[in-house]
This record gives structure tokens, sequence and C-alpha cells, in this order.
């Protein structure tokens, strides 16, 4: 007989797992934002420099949107552009500090710099954040453990 509590907690690592592309909150459709819904394809298509201008977009109508500095932190680290990358990464989790796919994506950045320590602490908010797991902390641990494993 499976207890009741842990079907709750079932449940809830499901819900908690949920995210979509590069690890944001957003979930396309219900903010009825194309420029964001145009940013989301673009970034699944790799196709990050076509996602720049529309995130640029989205922010100058909603400065304080945490996803759309993530996607744009995502993108240009895709491009290879770590700085401009680091620097929206910070203003996403300025807005949002418990911000999933910020924290991840910074995590994975510092890795990319160098810097395991910092890519370690970012590990430790998204402990935190994700009471039930998630996979954003699932895939910055992966990518920690391959760092260190590669060293």
């Amino acid at each position: 007989m499976i207890k009741p509590l842990l079907v709750v907690g079932m449940l809830l690592t499901m819900f908690a797992d949920h995210a979509s592309a590069a690890g944001s909150d957003w979930s396309g459709g219900s903010r009825s934002d194309a420029d964001m819904d145009d940013a989301v394809v673009a970034i699944e298509s790799g196709r990050y420099e076509d996602a720049i201008p529309a995130l640029r977009r989205v922010l100058a109508r909603e400065p304080r949107s945490a996803d759309a500095y993530n996607y744009l932190g995502y993108s240009h680290r895709k491009l290879g552009q770590l700085e401009d990358a680091l620097r929206h990464y910070i203003q996403a989790l300025g807005i949002d500090p418990e911000h999933r796919g910020a924290n991840e994506y910074l995590g994975e950045l510092y890795l990319e710099m160098g810097d395991l320590a910092k890519a370690e602490e970012r590990l430790a908010v998204l402990d935190e954040a994700c009471f039930f797991g998630c996979a954003e902390h699932r895939d910055l641990k992966a990518a920690i453990e391959a760092h260190k494993a590669s060293q």
C-alpha cells in the first residue's frame, strides 16, 4: 500500500519539475506575449541571435521580467558572450533570487569561467529553492560533477 504522504510528495515533485526551455518558469500562452513566445521558439531552435531582439522588446515593456533576463543571459552564453550572460543572469536574480533557471545557468556559466566555488553556491540556492527536487538542481549538480571529473 502506498502511503498518502508519499503520493503527495511524488505529485509535488512532478509539479516542481516542470520547466520549459532555458530553465525558465515561462509556460507560454498564458501571458500572451508574442515577443516572449518568439524568443522561446528561437532559443529552442538554437537561434540565439534571433531571440535577443525579441527579449529586449519584452524588457522594454516589462523591465522586471526575470524570465526575459534569464533567457537573455542564456542566449548570450550560448553565443559565447559570457560577460553579457553574467550581467543578465545577475539581473534576473536581482528580481527573483530563487529563479531556478537563472540559478542553474549562472552556475553553469561559472563552471565555464572556471569558478567551481560560485557554481556550488548556485547549487546550494537551488537545493533550498527546490524542496522536492527539480530538473535545474539535477542538471547543475551533474554539470558540477562532470566538471570535477574532468579536472
